[in-house]
């Protein structure tokens, strides 16, 4: 357990050590705030009919700010220490690969929540601006946190394993945009395919990221997303893994 926690302080040192992680907090701050300009604009003071958290997910910006970031806080996870030898030197301390990967993926799932910090500050500003009821209602606050959480996971494991199979930080971005991407389009593709078998189209939505992650932002908590995202995660990390003990074969 010392050591993970140690190496999760390393990792997560490094992210304020250097302009990148400052960068990326204050592109997603931007991106937010940005957001809600353009829902006052619209809302004006009529009352929002729906959540302000879903009123802000209805928005293009919460997916760009997931998918652009995400392949941004990853890329250097691997890659940069390979790039630089520092990988091997880690390796020959008294610490295992999957405390390793654990210890990063911890590290960039931290610093992925500390991104979405001037969320709820905002939520605040434009409902009490829309008219609506000044207080927040925490427990959709709180299932919209825990679907950025469990969505961001999915995507920051992926980010990891692309980091794990190349030396470059560039390639490991380029990889887990192109594949998150491509997670992201699955979700529309039994709108776009008729005369897909009940099955087939059962199977597709179980990948609509999209509607389930609507369903967090109206407060709705469902299981089957929950395990859904999580087996995902897994998934990426135990492949993440893998990647990381091929190097004994090398």
């Amino acid at each position: 357990m010392q050591a993970f926690l140690t190496l999760t302080r390393r990792e997560l040192a490094v992210y304020f050590m250097s302009i990148t992680g400052y960068v990326i907090i204050a592109a997603a701050s931007f991106l937010v705030g940005f957001s809600f300009v353009v829902l006052i604009a619209d809302q004006g003071n009529k009352p929002t009919p729906m959540p302000i958290t879903e009123t802000f997910y209805l928005t293009a910006f919460f997916w760009i700010i997931l998918l652009l970031s995400t392949p941004v806080i990853t890329m250097r996870l691997f890659a940069q220490e390979k790039a630089t030898g520092t990988f091997e030197t880690l390796m020959t301390t008294p610490v295992t690969e999957f405390q390793v990967v654990l210890a990063k993926f911890t590290a960039a799932q931290f610093f992925y929540l500390l991104m979405w910090l001037p969320l709820p500050l905002c939520l605040w500003v434009v409902q009490r601006f829309s008219g609506g009821p000044t207080g927040l209602d925490w427990g959709t606050l709180g299932t919209t946190y825990l679907g950025i959480l469990l969505l961001g996971g999915v995507f920051i494991s992926l980010g990891c394993l692309a980091s794990a199979l190349t030396r470059t930080q560039m390639v490991a971005a380029m990889i887990s945009l192109a594949a998150g991407f491509s997670i992201f389009l699955l979700s529309f593709l039994p709108d776009r395919l008729p005369g897909l078998a009940p099955w087939q189209a059962q199977l597709l939505a179980s990948f609509a990221l999209p509607d389930q992650m609507h369903d967090f932002t109206r407060g709705v908590l469902d299981t089957r997303p929950i395990v859904f995202y999580l087996s995902l995660t897994f998934l990426f990390l135990f492949l993440t893994l893998r990647a990381v003990e091929s190097r004994r074969w090398k």
